[in-house]
Order: C-alpha cells, then structure tokens, then sequence
C-alpha cells in the first residue's frame, strides 16, 4: 500500500459570522447608514418591479431584492477611490457605491433624504427606462449601468465577462500604489465560468488587489447549484489558485462588512486577491416580479424561510436592541424610501388617455444612435503627420520590417509610462515567437507582462486597464484565431463599452496579431482577423505594409482613444524597407489609404503583404492600373475620398486579399463600392481571395486555399478582358 501525505492548502478557507460583541461595537452613524442604504436600495427595486410590471421597463429587470446585505456590508467597508463592477442582477451594487460617493459621510435614517440622493436615485431609474438623463444616457439600461466617478465601472450583461476587466482596474491600482481595490460581483452560475477562473489564476499570481465576491443566491435562472457543480460551497475554489477564501452569511450585513474588512486588509498589505461567498436569495424570479416558486423550480417553503432571514429587518432588529433606532423610525425610513421612489417614477411618467408612458421628451433623440461607437479622434488635434513621400528627415534602405515593429513600442515605452505590453511569451525568447518584443523585457520589466495561456482573461484585464485611463495596453495574439478564444472580451466587452456606456468613456485597447498563411500552422493559426473585425462595432482596423507605414500607424493606434486592431504578416517581418533613421515620433492619419502608383484602366484595392504582389503583378503585366494600399480597414476608416476618385477616373475595381472568403473583408467591401459607385464602374467590381477552406497543414493544401500570384495574375487578365484590353498571353 502507497505512503500518502495530506497536503495543505497555499490559503486559508474560512466561515466569519459577527460575535454578539462586535455587533455591539458596529459604530451606530455606520449602522444606521447600512439601514437607511438597504431600504433605499430595496424601495428603488421594488418601484422597478412595479413599473416592468406596467410595461414600462423595455427589456429585463433583474432585481436583488433579497440580496442588498451583501452590496451594503461590502461597499460600506470601501473607501472612496475603490471601485466595483458587477453582473446584469447590479442595480444593489451599483446604488450602494453610488449612495456611498454621494453622501460619504453617512446616511441619516430618520431625516429627509438630500437632493444628492434623490439626483442619484432619479438618474439610476432613467438609466433602466432607457431615457437620456441616465448615467449612460439610456444605452445600458438595467444591465450596463457605469458611473466612473463613484467608482462604478460598468456592470456586465455577460455572466462573468466583466470579471477580467475589473481585474485589469486592480492592476492598474497595483501599479500605481495607491492602495485601492476592486471588487467585482458575480453569481454562482459565473463561477464556472471560464474567463472567471482564468482572472482568478492571474489575479493571484500577479498579486492584484481584487475581490471575486460571489453571491450565491442558489439559482442560475431556474438551474439549482447542486445540479451544477459537486462542491457546492463556491469559495472553495479559492484553494485551487492559492487565494484567500471567505464565507459568510450574505443576509447578515455586518458579518458581510466584517468579512470585507478582513479581504481589503489583505489585499492593502498586498497580499493579491481575496474570494467572499456570501449566501444570499433573491426573493424573485430571475426577471420580474414573480416568485420562482411560480414557475415550479424552487417551493413556496424555501422562499418563506429565506424571506424569514431578511437582512433589512436582520440589520434593523439589531440596531433596536441597542437603542440605535427605534421601531417607529424604521417604518418612517420605509415609508421616506418608498414615497421618495414613488415621486421620483411620477416625474418620469404621464398618463394619457386612461394608458401610463413614458414623458416621449425624455426619450434619447434618434440621431444619437451611433454617437461615441468610436471617438472623433480629437486626441490627434495638432499631431505630427507624415508621409514617406514627403518626409524631410533621413531615412535609411533596408531595414527590417520585425525590428521597426519592436523598435517603435520601444520608442513609445520610454516616453509613455502608461504604455504596457502582455501577451504569451513576449517576456522571453529575445522578443517573443517573431522578435516583436525585442528587448523590452529587460527594459521595462514591470510593463512587459507574460501572461498564462489565457487569452478571454488577459484581454479583458487590458480592456480593464485601458477604461481605468492610466494604462494604454498592448496586447498580442500570437495568431488571430485565438480571438475566437477572447471573442467576449474582444467583441462583448472592449468593442462595445465606448457606446453601451454612454459615448464619452475612451477605450485605448492595441491588439497586435499576425496573419501566419504559409507557415504550415494549419486551420487554427492561419485567418486573416480583418473581414470579421470589420463586421464588429468599435474596432478601427490598421494594416502596415511598409516599415515607414508600421511606425506611423502603431503611434497613432497607441495614441488612439478607440481600440486599435493592428495586423501584421509573416511575410512582412523578413522584408526590408525604407525608414526613419532615427525619427520615430511621427504619425499616420487613421483613415488615410496610400496611393502606391498611379493607373487610368483600372483600381486594385489592396493591404498587407498582397500589396506588393499585386504591384509586381501590375508592372509585370504591364496594366495602366492604380494600386492603392487601404492601410486603415475598418467602417470608419476606409479612404472613400481616395477611391471614388480613382474609380470615377478608371471605372474598373478589384479587390485583393489573400485570406479565406467566408471571413472576406473584400465582401463588405466591394458591396459598399457598388452602392457608392454604381454610376462610375463599367462593370462589377471584381475580387481575389482565397478558397472557402482554411489553410491546412500541407504544403500544396494550404497553398491552394490562399491567394496568390497567380490568382492576382488571372484576375488582372479577367479585369482588362472585359473592359475589351486582353492582355498577350505569355
């Protein structure tokens, strides 16, 4: 029989509950602000209920009703420059830090509720009814609801996605030494979730000032946590990344401001992240105003007895017993809340013939439907622009396209303190898998991050760290493909904070990836990222086909408001160039395509390394064609001023692409260029691309489902055939 040894945990796993003797010394101001905060929450989600019940509410309203000791205890323990962020069931999250930052000295129980309060509450019910006096203006609604400046981040629509962008908040903190926390709210069906556990492990190993606050309320939608998961006590995952773990009644408000307590005392010391599961219920459905034993997945017996532990009257019971308030002021502060919630729903409804609606003048105008998808680039207001053409300064031939790609994030590194660069192995291996990183490990190692093969949670922690405004991310996938493993943090999360929160907050996101076609990696590392970036709001789309162009380019990514996709291409980084010799300060217009020779038959739409093929292809063959390099891809990007007047000059286009045609940019593309430039093509605009299947491992395989030469070659012929020109055959 084998010897066995019982191993020991890295952290501690333990259940806190108040001693009779520490209610005793709760401080009565904190006290009966964590009443007054309970029932103003409880007031609040209870007249949301009733106006979604009316048919007021467009869309859902997650309620906490049940929950609110968990976000009272643990706001109340925060100080002010901490932050929170949260899941689509927030509206308890969001108001406690908010009613902390409105009135930071407490909340009297048995006095008028200020204006501020009133401001707040007002502001928070317009957010969930859509209209244009809420935080967001209306575009979150009741699951995106953000307020920066009380420390709310933005809460999350996704379960778990907006667990690593409070970690990359965290990070930010940790950097700049001031003490803070974050803390981000999820449920127990997040916990499975794998961009949660994937923050949890570099949360840890990183050391980041971050608590994963679990409200275990029992119940995903209708699904029971035992169906779910073995261990049903959710801190216990804790153990498994070396993480501190709490538990604690979460109907119990002062153990929950306890155990918050204990967590910001470690994570402050910084001693990295800390878990708090906190057993909680809401009283209803997942949405609306019904009970879930209504729709037969929890019994009327089990929500009686949780009702029975209700932690307004838990919390106020406590606070009688020791003459801190009297049973009387409690009913007056429910009855304050409820008439103050009551007022405030009247301001923002009318009554017209016999029907209540919503006052239409409180409605968002219909012309603010796209404001702030992206900046209006207002940052770039007296930046150096420069062309190769016109370039005054000395430039040097035969420089290597891979050293300017690490040469410029150097130069950016060494004046931009904000600027951080992570990713899989760019710490190590003399610049990563291609020599992008170069040397920047050892220059800046608290701003070279190598990360853990975890793309969903270290995109999402750059997401977090580019809405915290003191960090400028660059984030690299060593292949595209891996977006479809961050799709939510990519896509969710980063493309559509800038709009779904209002338009005014940046989102200063690099995400640099190579296109690998050729190198024999197969299905999963060969897509050109550009068509299906091009479909997604929020993304600008920047593809550098010279080492002049790349500095340029990157500079004006990095100092981009709006997140930035950069693509590469392994073709591109053994080439040479002309660059600077030493200027790499300049910036490139977004928006702004390159002119690459001048034609009268024809005009080639092209990017990255098919911008010389189709170069050589055109001179080769001798064709009077323009060839112009698109240089910025995406919507908002596209040089129309460039190509209408090439096609109003030539009537003939032909889009160039080497990647697959189900993820075809040149799609979107040439159906735009027949809308806009219908009258002046002389017939439809043509393309190249490749085969519907991705590349695959052999050679011959995976030459044949990607552009080439010779596919531009024959194209070409077809173009200037049917404009009647043949071209002599060879």
């Amino acid at each position: 029989m084998p010897n066995y040894s019982d191993l020991t945990p890295k952290a501690f796993w333990k259940e806190i509950a108040a001693t009779p003797d520490e209610r005793s010394a709760l401080d009565p101001t904190l006290g009966r602000t964590m009443l007054a905060q309970l029932h103003l929450v409880r007031a609040f989600e209870e007249k949301v209920l009733d106006l979604a019940g009316q048919g007021l509410v467009h869309g859902p309203a997650h309620s906490a009703i049940g929950q609110e000791g968990g976000a009272v205890g643990s706001v109340l323990a925060m100080r002010g420059s901490d932050q929170v962020n949260g899941s689509h069931r927030a509206h308890h999250q969001f108001l406690a830090k908010t009613l902390s930052y409105v009135a930071p000295d407490g909340i009297n129980p048995e006095a008028a509720f200020g204006d501020q309060i009133r401001r707040l509450s007002k502001r928070t019910l317009s957010e969930i009814l859509g209209l244009s006096d809420g935080f967001c203006k209306g575009r979150g609604g009741s699951m995106h609801l953000r307020w920066a400046e009380s420390g709310n981040l933005g809460t999350n629509a996704i379960v778990g996605g907006g667990v690593p962008m409070a970690a990359g908040a965290a990070w930010a903190h940790k950097k700049a030494g001031t003490g803070d926390v974050v803390y981000t709210y999820f449920g127990d069906g997040a916990i499975n979730i794998g961009s949660v556990l994937e923050t949890m492990n570099i949360a840890a190993a990183w050391k980041l000032p971050l608590c994963f606050f679990v409200e275990n309320n029992r119940y995903a939608v209708s699904t029971n946590i035992e169906e779910v998961t073995a261990e049903v006590r959710l801190s216990a995952r804790g153990l498994a990344f070396g993480i501190p773990s709490l538990k604690v009644d979460g109907m119990d408000t002062v153990s929950v401001y306890l155990a918050a307590q204990e967590a910001n005392e470690i994570m402050r010391r910084g001693d990295g992240p800390v878990i708090i599961e906190a057993d909680v219920y809401r009283y209803f459905h997942q949405n609306g105003a019904m009970p879930g034993s209504a729709f037969g997945y929890r019994s009327k017996e089990e929500e009686q007895e949780w009702r029975g532990r209700d932690p307004l009257d838990a919390l106020a019971q406590g606070l009688e017993e020791r003459q801190v308030i009297g049973s009387q002021a409690v009913e007056e502060l429910r009855a304050r809340s409820v008439e103050m919630m009551e007022s405030i729903a009247g301001e923002l409804i009318e009554e017209v013939d016999g029907k209540r609606r919503i006052i239409p003048a409180l409605w968002p105008e219909e012309d603010f439907r796209d404001f702030g998808l992206r900046g209006d680039l207002s940052e770039f207001e007296g930046v150096r622009f420069e062309e190769e053409q016109s370039f005054d300064g000395v430039l040097k031939d035969n420089v290597k396209f891979i050293d300017v790609v690490a040469d410029v994030m150097a130069r950016r590194m060494s004046e931009d303190e904000r600027v951080v660069v992570m990713g899989e192995d760019v710490h190590r291996l003399k610049g990563g898998t291609n020599g992008a990183t170069r040397g920047l490990s050892s220059q800046f190692p608290d701003r070279c991050l190598g990360t853990p093969i975890s793309e969903n949670a270290f995109t999402g922690i750059a997401g977090g760290m580019a809405a915290d405004g003191r960090v400028r991310p660059v984030i690299e996938f060593m292949y595209p493909d891996f977006m479809w493993v961050a799709a939510d943090q990519v896509f969710n999360q980063i493309g559509k904070a800038r709009h779904m929160f209002g338009g005014d907050s940046s989102m200063p996101v690099v995400l640099r990836t190579k296109i690998a076609m050729g190198t024999g990696y197969g299905s999963q590392h060969s897509m050109d990222p550009a068509g299906l970036f091009a479909t997604a709001p929020g993304w600008r789309i920047v593809a550098p086909s010279t080492p002049f162009d790349y500095i340029g380019l990157m500079n004006s990514a990095l100092l981009c408001d709006d997140p930035v996709l950069v693509i590469e291409h392994v073709d591109l980084y053994a080439s040479k160039g002309t660059a600077p010799a030493e200027d790499l300060d300049y910036c490139i217009p977004l928006g702004k395509a390159r002119l690459v020779r001048e034609g009268q038959r024809a005009t080639i739409l092209t990017y990255l390394a098919m911008v010389e093929k189709t170069r050589e292809a055109v001179e080769r063959l001798e064709i009077d064609a323009e060839v112009i390099d698109l240089r910025s891809l995406d919507r908002a990007g596209i040089d129309w001023e460039m190509i209408e007047a090439s096609i109003e000059k030539t009537g003939n286009a032909l889009i160039v692409e080497q990647g697959a045609s189900g993820t075809s940019y040149g799609g979107w593309l040439a159906d735009e260029i027949q809308r806009r430039c219908f009258d002046a093509l002389d017939q439809p605009v043509k393309r190249v691309h490749g085969a519907e299947a991705s590349p695959s491992i052999s050679k011959v395989l995976e030459a044949a489902a990607c552009a080439r030469p010779q596919d531009i070659e024959a194209a070409l012929r077809e173009l200037m055939a049917d404009q009647g020109l043949p071209l002599a055959a060879e």
